[in-house]
């Protein structure tokens, strides 16, 4: 899907080390709709262990990872997630809200119906 704008809440040349960070960014498609989503630097996510003192990021949505945050690496890594009628991006997005499509009762209920569905066809062997 064409992108028609991506904004930076807080402006790129703000940005301290641009390996080692992450921002917010607005994205509008040609649909309209925009999308927030965080972008981030691998770098980032280690500082965040180091400082929290584990080896792990624990859960949380998804962010779109870039060598370092400009705004060339920004807009080539949206135009991939735009690819494909923009499905990672809106699997991004959605991702980021608990309330949304993936709230917990309509995840455990996909659940269920896949497992009847394995549990049949196990029993046909």
């Amino acid at each position: 899907m064409r992108i028609m704008n991506i904004q930076y809440p807080t402006s790129l040349d703000k940005i301290e080390d641009i390996y080692n960070d992450n921002i917010d960014v607005i994205v509008t498609l040609e649909d309209g709709i925009s999308y927030v989503i965080v972008v981030s630097t691998p770098q980032n996510h280690y500082r965040y262990m180091d400082k929290e003192e584990i080896d792990y990021i624990p859960p949380s949505p998804p962010h779109i990872m870039v060598r370092s945050l400009t705004e060339e690496n920004v807009r080539t890594a949206v135009e991939a997630f735009a690819e494909s009628d923009a499905y990672w991006l809106k699997v991004y997005f959605l991702l980021g809200d608990r309330d949304g499509i993936f709230d917990m009762s309509s995840m455990n209920k996909m659940l269920d119906e896949i497992k009847k569905s394995n549990d049949e066809i196990l029993d046909l062997n």
